[in-house]
This record gives C-alpha cells, structure tokens and sequence, in this order.
C-alpha cells in the first residue's frame, strides 16, 4: 500500500478527512489534532500532530509499513488485500462519527502512553521541555 492507496480507502471508509495528515494528498482541512504520515523514499515517520506540534512514534524504510501503522490506528485492523470481486457486494461503510470517536479515543491512549513513557508514570506530565505539553 501506499500513501495515494491509503487516502483512497480512507475516503472509501468515510474517515473524516480533517483526523489524518498524509503527504502528497490533496485537499484536507486540518484538524488540530490529527495522525500524520511524512517522508519519502525510505524515510517515513507517522505520529500525531497536537496543538502545534509533531510527536512521531515510528519510523519506517518501508511507504507501505508507514501506510499500514496509519491504516490501524483510523480503521483497526489490515487493509484489504484486493478489491472485491466484481459482482460482490462491497460492506456498508462503517458509520463516520463511531469512527471519529475511535480515532479520538486512540489519540487519546496514544497520547497517554507517550506521557508515561516520558516520565515514568501514568498520568503525569513531564517537566516542560522534556516531552509533549
């Protein structure tokens, strides 16, 4: 997958457009807090973007790791592998503030988990400077 497939099946999926960031793909109106996916040819790093600032949590070589890492995180779970057959019905697209709610609620563990690694324990903020406000 790469990242022109992985904004196609985010739209296919009714993922609002304003929960991620995805280099190279054309007009979103950015939410302040959102997932994002950067780089290029064996450089990508995906994250979140809250409040003005980049957090990344993973690095990749590979566009379609990257793409997989984002995929999980706003839809849970792999990305097909093809289209379907033709003739078979397509599933009805999964409702699109049920998974604004999910990608709010990962966010937000994401988040937490960021703020016990940087201190050590959960709950509590780093000492500014040291980690995400």
């Amino acid at each position: 997958m790469d990242r022109f497939a992985l904004c196609r099946a985010l739209e296919a999926a009714r993922v609002p457009a304003t929960s991620y960031e995805i280099a190279d793909c054309p007009g979103r109106h950015l939410a302040a807090d959102r997932y994002f996916l950067d780089g290029h040819e064996g450089d990508w790093s995906v994250g979140v973007h809250e409040r003005g600032t980049r957090q990344v949590f993973e690095r990749f070589t590979d566009e379609d790791a990257a793409c997989r890492w984002i995929h999980d995180r706003l839809l849970g779970g792999e990305p097909p592998a093809a289209a379907p057959a033709p003739g078979v019905p397509a599933a009805p697209p999964p409702d699109p503030e049920a998974l604004q709610r999910q990608a709010d609620d990962d966010l937000e563990a994401a988040l937490a988990e960021l703020l016990r690694k940087a201190t050590g324990k959960p709950g509590e903020k780093p000492p500014e400077g040291d980690g995400p406000p």
